[in-house]
């Protein structure tokens, strides 16, 4: 681990108010909010919408979840959320830093319903053959994929298209696809400056059009309201959007494998 390096799971850790983090990630995530004050109630709203998105598959009836670049499960992880629903629901947290490995292992230690594997996104073969995972896709039971933040530090190179067509091709039919992923269109004036921020570290953002995240749900049927900027999905409070929903630039949706 190279903890002079920022890291993006650790910087969206310190977004959120958590502990998690090293001093070069929270000297990364001041100089991005110097370029973009809007950053922190931006992270605010990725993790509201991945409580959104799991409170209604948990509704539809999911109790199997595989959160894709998790991070550090803390306040409001996605088995708190669902075992609100769903009692016996059971989780398999993925995450290619060390650092919120090794913190997830700890934190879930005593927790028989949920495991956490040490594997990379941009090798979804390989993510695919762990034991843990093929254990929870095995009864053949409807799985739900979390890709929430994270396909958006998959480079062009790496086939973004082609790695959610894998991990879909796995899927037990009925599975469901929640996805947020950062997009050009919301604050054009402030993606290059943010692109070219991450650069310094290991992994680097790539904000992509709307139009190109929604054809990471090919193969889904789309839930209402289809793929929107974050505040729009189902809100709690809906005057709470705003009349500038693309000031978030997070682009949502949630589909079921047809």
């Amino acid at each position: 681990m190279d903890l002079d390096r920022p890291n993006a799971a650790r910087v969206y850790d310190y977004y959120l108010g958590g502990s998690h983090n090293f001093a070069a990630d929270r000297e990364m995530a001041r100089q991005a909010v110097k370029l973009w004050p809007d950053l922190p109630l931006i992270m605010r709203a990725n993790r509201a919408f991945l409580r959104r998105s799991v409170q209604y598959l948990a509704e539809q009836g999911f109790t199997r979840f595989l959160d894709i670049g998790s991070g550090i499960p803390t306040f409001g992880a996605v088995h708190e959320i669902a075992r609100g629903i769903q009692p016996d629901t059971r989780v398999v947290y993925v995450d290619k830093d060390p650092v919120a490995v090794a913190h997830s292992r700890l934190l879930l230690k005593d927790d028989e319903l949920s495991q956490v594997v040490h594997a990379d996104l941009t090798d979804p073969a390989d993510l695919l053959a762990r034991p843990e995972v093929v254990e929870l896709l095995a009864p053949g039971e409807p799985v739900a994929v979390l890709l929430v933040a994270v396909l958006h530090f998959v480079t062009d190179e790496q086939d973004p298209e082609g790695i959610v067509r894998t991990l879909r091709d796995a899927l037990p039919p009925g599975s469901a696809l929640a996805l947020c992923h950062a997009s050009l269109e919301g604050r054009p004036d402030q993606t290059d400056a943010h692109q070219d921020l991450y650069q310094r570290t290991p992994t680097p953002l790539t904000m992509r059009s709307m139009e190109r995240i929604s054809g990471f749900f090919e193969g889904f049927e789309l839930v209402e309201p289809g793929v929107v900027y974050l505040p729009q999905w189902r809100p709690e409070q809906p005057a709470a959007v705003g009349p500038h929903p693309e000031r978030m630039v997070g682009v949502v949706g949630v589909g079921r494998r047809t």
